[in-house]
């Protein structure tokens, strides 16, 4: 496995994505069937896997003010564009999404949870004008389009039960298999490259930072990130000094958190995390086909390095450290699964803020470690403006696990899942993700659908 196969794959996983990936993934599987069908589909069917139903009930949709799939079918089918990727909604503009709320109206999607998709990431989309007809399929990755199925005879429900074409694949992932990454050779990578190669991911992380910015200035979701912003001096020093609060009364966030760089890192992620999944406009750089996990994994990393005057070098070292941890993690944990999503992609950040801190490879051993022992059974009950408290609770996290870590304090085998080999304590969590938690995930989804 050379460098160069290495940076092929981060180059592959760390791209730019508007909007919460699952219903951006839906809207661009169906672009892509219209664009087979050649006409404006007076007729939409979708199937999805249980996990992307799940993440996309509850999110918002880019420019539109509203959540849930039927918004984001209906951009798909009109102004989406496949070429786009997972930038699909690009041209959302107003004028264009208010004519896919009249379409939406006109042409309802029928949307069905296929509990026997061949895979967790599962969308199949049927179109048709007229007599025309057209559908497409993406498995496994959010822009794996495979050739779309035939459906099997004895299968009473399609695309249930589905048979691919002599010769074609379910999964371009399959067909070819992943690196056998380990957390050392990750390191060893991070470390040896060329950073000159590197540039793309700190474009990245100032891309997240800037989404942060624009919930700052409204407010998106909870407001978390908002609320916990970082003050000016100018606005510090026209804070009362020494006030106590009356019983029952609610302190100000800096008086009670700190104005921080701790503050500033969480300030800083859930902010860009509660402008993403509110619905705003904004591009971010994603990660393993989730914004939230590239949010996760970079602005941390990136906000401790800027503000303890780390050079360029070591700078984007430790963006490649988090950015490939966290790849190599999700290869065995999937692209979904009931594990919270955003808290394993903090993992990352505790392992490029561990070397920021001077750590070496034993050190970021002990700091994800250190996550794993704390934070390994947070579920995932689908994106929605909460991921940002969850988004909160894995960066805080990662910061303890580094800082501890730095002090050689940290789980050892003797506690819970953990492990003395760091890859066999990752995959023991992802394997309860991945394996141990399929019931978990069915109950939460019946738990989402039955709300009275």
């Amino acid at each position: 496995m050379t460098n160069s196969e290495l940076l092929h794959l981060l180059r592959c996983e760390v791209i730019p994505a508007i909007g919460c990936t699952e219903p951006i993934a839906v809207a661009l599987c169906t672009a892509r069937a219209k664009e087979l069908l050649g006409a404006e589909p007076d007729k939409i069917t979708v199937y999805l896997s249980k996990n992307v139903y799940k993440n996309a009930l509850a999110v918002g949709i880019p420019n539109t003010g509203m959540t849930g799939l039927p918004i984001a079918i209906a951009l798909g089918a009109t102004v989406g564009k496949s070429e786009y990727m997972l930038e699909v909604l690009r041209d959302a503009t107003p004028e264009a999404v208010a004519y896919a709320k009249q379409y939406m109206l006109r042409v309802p999607a029928t949307i069905k949870v296929d509990y026997d998709a061949p895979s967790l990431l599962y969308i199949h989309v049927e179109v048709a004008n007229g007599d025309r007809t057209a559908q497409a399929t993406i498995i496994d990755e959010h822009t794996n389009f495979v050739p779309s199925p035939i459906p099997n005879s004895q299968s009473s429900n399609s695309p249930k039960g589905v048979q691919y074409p002599i010769g074609g694949t379910p999964s371009n992932s399959e067909a070819s298999e992943p690196l056998a990454l380990s957390l050392r050779r990750v390191y060893d990578f991070a470390m040896e490259v060329g950073t000159h190669e590197l540039t793309f991911l700190l474009e990245g992380a100032q891309m997240n930072t800037a989404a942060a910015e624009t919930s700052f200035a409204e407010q998106y979701g909870h407001g978390l990130g908002r609320l916990l912003r970082p003050i000016s001096n100018s606005e510090a020093s026209n804070s009362p000094q020494g006030v106590q609060y009356p019983i029952g009364s609610t302190p100000s966030a800096q008086s009670l958190f700190g104005n921080t760089l701790f503050t500033k890192i969480i300030s800083y992620t859930c902010g860009a995390c509660d402008a993403r999944m509110s619905g705003a406009m904004v591009q971010v750089m994603s990660n393993s086909g989730s914004g939230n996990q590239g949010i996760s994994c970079s602005i941390p990393v990136y906000l401790y390095a800027k503000e303890n005057n780390c050079d360029e070098e070591r700078k984007l070292r430790a963006l490649a450290l988090s950015n490939l941890t966290v790849i190599y993690i999700k290869q065995s944990l999937g692209r979904l699964s009931a594990l919270c999503g955003c808290v394993v992609a903090a993992t990352g950040s505790a392992a490029g803020i561990t070397y920021l801190m001077g750590g070496n490879y034993e050190e970021i051993t002990y700091a994800i470690k250190n996550m794993i022992a704390n934070i390994s059974g947070m579920i995932c009950d689908g994106a929605k403006p909460g991921c940002a408290l969850k988004v909160t609770s894995g960066v805080a996290t990662a910061i303890f696990s580094a800082y501890l870590a730095m002090q050689h304090s940290y789980a050892d085998s003797t506690e819970g899942i953990v492990e003395d080999d760091i890859d066999r304590t990752i995959r023991n969590l992802t394997r309860i993700g991945h394996d141990g938690m399929k019931v978990t995930d069915d109950l939460i989804l019946d738990i989402m659908t039955h709300k009275k």
